[in-house]
């Protein structure tokens, strides 16, 4: 990340510790199958801004925080290089359809790049058309499995 892009007074900037509380909110909305916990946001939050494979960007309008993303990046055996993982992009329902979301991706698919990563992926079960716009291949099927708390 090279520095903020505006965008009608929108930036993207690398997440602080100071943004939790204005991620948050975002977070609750964003999590239709998880109920989001606080503590555990809050020591997430700042494990994932100390991960050096991670990624967390804000997108900011004025003073507020619109949007945000996160993203790793992990080593492969069959791509011959990493790869880039979005995991999580959510913009607030009121600052939709601005292209905060199309920046986001576009600054982690540059984060990705610039660390060598030979491709970026991420799931999807309501977006498909908004990445299919940026580009985005569907090439496979995503499956989970929720494990029990231990």
């Amino acid at each position: 990340m090279t520095g903020p892009l505006p965008l009608d007074g929108v930036a993207v900037r690398g997440a602080r510790p100071d943004d939790a509380a204005a991620v948050w909110p975002l977070v609750v909305a964003f999590a239709p199958s998880f109920v989001p916990e606080s503590a555990a946001f809050d020591a997430s939050f700042a494990t994932l801004l100390a991960d050096d494979d991670a990624l967390v960007l804000v997108a900011e309008a004025g003073d507020a925080v619109v949007g945000y993303l996160v993203a790793h990046r992990h080593a492969t055996l069959f791509a011959n290089a990493p790869v880039g993982r979005v995991e999580e992009v959510m913009v607030d329902d009121d600052a939709r359809r601005r292209g905060i979301g199309r920046l986001l991706v576009e600054a982690a698919e540059d984060w990705a790049a610039a660390t060598g990563a030979a491709y970026v992926a991420l799931a999807t079960r309501r977006a498909a058309p908004f990445y299919a716009a940026l580009g985005y291949d569907n090439t496979a099927a995503f499956f989970r499995k929720v494990l029990p708390p231990r």
